[in-house]
């Protein structure tokens, strides 16, 4: 024994024996090449709904979960605080009005199936990078980008165009459309005004026929006649499409497929958590990326028998806690396969809750915590900053939270890093690698500098001043709450971007994010000495921010979000579009 000790004591390869002995397992990135990836995105749930993040009444412990293995991020912000531009980001890692996908008018998401508008094919999502990188590449639940652009089948937006092997979701999002004995959501002042000038259009070639045929009004029958056309011309264009939301908009497709039309929502939860395990049971041999874009938390809250009652927060409530469940089953089959180890899952929502949502006395949005506003609001925080978890174990520490400005863009450059893949050399890519910041080998974000956006206007801008610790957040604009001393605009049911409804401030609103999260008490020159220096920082970094954007077209244009019938998925011969796929199973 003694010999073999001295052997081993000047023996050349000794140092190099005992510095691999000595290597703590699976703590170097480069054992786990391309690691599995799980993106889990909520939609419309508020930061304040999640019990990791200070709600002590909903049940979340699957989330929670994912925070006490993994990392919480507690200033994870939105690039937009609505679905279709907030998620346009994501998948780009691009602020949305780069790819033309935030609004120049009050339409600020997709709003049709049988729209012309939505992601554009020349961006490439992170998913087009990780297939050419040989992931197995799959988006279930919600899509929200649009489906075609010059025909029916074209598929120009569709989510196998950008990267997908396999989609299986809504290309819409969900609405209370979807549901019969829901009351409509979709345009629903709109609707009714265009139902009330049918009626007076309609009463006034009533009274002139009367007249007529009374001999009270000297009215030819050509003329009525024309007018009796107009009146049902005008009702047929609106209706046409406005009377069959259900069957236009809430459609379940499988890749190119419909499969359901209109959907079937007593069953879709179970469908969607199906499709989501399958796919993790079909890839596990190869890297695999799923995204899991969830139908839960937005009206009209689809939840199961199983979880209805079951929380002290009515429907909302059940159905955050039916999602917090649908989690942990999607984590019980990556257990299952063997893959916890190997695979990196996030967690978050698309924007802030919607704090307008009620019908009656009933809350059917969510709750954004401390933080002021909510969805639709771009610059305040409780329309843009959402929870934010990443669980990686044995290569992301534990129990650790970050207290760092990060974006829902970052995911973009850090997965597209993980998986081996370049980002696009050709275009300005807004978000950051989080990996250092995750395993803690830096100390700040990359972000200096965040810019927030309501369509395409400049709401506030937030400076991240890395030597003092300061977090300062400038508002050019801020949405006028309705009725005074209110929360948020439930006057409209949505804070507008521009116009009547938004204050103009000159100079603008200060405040210091890391002392005063709730923005309660905007600072002045007389209460903050660098008032003047932070917003002249804030000033140039603006500047240089407008220089780095180039037009584009405008995807929500008004003539991109309206219905056209040759556009429309249909899984029958237009216009007799009705089918269950799905009923066999």
């Amino acid at each position: 024994a003694s010999f073999l000790l001295l052997c081993f004591r000047t023996s050349p390869v000794a140092p190099l024996i005992l510095g691999l002995l000595l290597q703590p397992p699976l703590t170097q990135l480069s054992i786990v090449t391309q690691p599995n990836i799980v993106l889990l995105m909520a939609d419309d749930l508020g930061i304040g709904d999640v019990g990791c993040y200070g709600n002590d009444t909903i049940r979340t412990p699957n989330i929670d979960r994912l925070a006490k293995e993994g990392v919480k991020l507690t200033q994870h912000i939105a690039a937009a605080p609505l679905c279709t531009p907030s998620r346009a980001a994501f998948l780009t890692g691009r602020y949305p009005l780069r790819s033309g996908m935030d609004a120049i008018n009050n339409y600020r998401v997709i709003f049709w199936n049988g729209g012309s508008g939505g992601l554009p094919p020349n961006e490439t999502t992170f998913a087009k990078i990780l297939q050419r990188q040989g992931y197995s590449t799959g988006l279930i639940g919600k899509w929200h980008q649009g489906v075609n652009c010059e025909s029916r089948n074209d598929h120009c937006h569709h989510p196998l165009n950008h990267g997908f092997d396999y989609f299986y979701g809504m290309p819409f999002t969900l609405i209370s459309d979807c549901k019969p004995t829901e009351t409509p959501e979709m345009d629903r002042v709109f609707r009714r005004k265009l139902w009330i000038y049918t009626q007076m259009i309609g009463l006034v070639t009533l009274t002139a026929a009367l007249g007529r045929l009374t001999g009270l009004i000297s009215v030819r029958w050509k003329t009525l006649t024309c007018l009796a056309g107009f009146s049902l011309l005008f009702f047929i264009s609106w209706f046409s499409s406005y009377g069959f939301v259900r069957y236009w908009n809430c459609i379940m497709m499988r890749n190119h497929e419909v499969t359901e039309q209109p959907m079937v929502t007593d069953r879709t939860t179970s469908l969607i958590l199906r499709e989501s395990i399958s796919f993790i049971e079909r890839n596990k041999h190869k890297p695999f990326l799923l995204f899991l874009s969830f139908l839960h938390s937005h009206t009209p809250l689809l939840t199961t028998e199983k979880f209805l009652g079951r929380s002290s927060h009515g429907l909302y409530g059940d159905n955050v806690e039916e999602m917090d469940w649908m989690v942990g089953q999607v984590l019980d089959a990556i257990d299952k396969e063997g893959l916890k180890n190997t695979t990196l899952v996030y967690f978050a929502s698309d924007h802030g809750g919607w704090l307008e949502r009620q019908e009656g006395k009933r809350q059917l949005g969510g709750w954004n915590g401390i933080y002021r506003g909510g969805k639709a609001m771009g610059g305040w925080e409780g329309g843009i900053r959402v929870p934010g978890i990443f669980r990686w174990p044995r290569v992301l520490p534990a129990g650790t939270v970050i207290d760092e400005p990060t974006s829902l863009m970052d995911i973009y450059p850090t997965v597209v890093h993980l998986a081996g893949g370049v980002l696009p050399q050709d275009r300005v890519i807004d978000g950051r690698d989080l990996m250092p910041l995750l395993r803690g080998t830096v100390e700040h974000s990359e972000h200096e500098f965040l810019f927030h956006y309501c369509g395409i206007h400049l709401h506030a801008v937030r400076w991240h001043q890395k030597d003092s610790g300061a977090i300062w957040k400038a508002h050019y604009v801020t949405p006028v709450f309705r009725p005074l001393g209110a929360g948020a605009c439930y006057d409209r049911g949505f804070c507008p971007c521009f116009g009547e409804g938004v204050t103009h401030h000159d100079p603008p609103l200060l405040f210091d994010l890391s002392r005063d999260p709730s923005e309660a008490k905007p600072l002045s020159a007389d209460t903050e000495p660098l008032f003047d220096t932070v917003l002249r920082e804030i000033g140039r970094a603006v500047e240089e921010h407008r220089r780095t954007l180039t037009p584009v077209p405008e995807q929500l244009s008004l003539y991109n979000v309206v219905w056209k019938p040759w556009l429309q998925p249909c899984c029958g011969t237009f216009p007799f579009c009705w089918c269950d796929k799905e009923g066999d199973n």
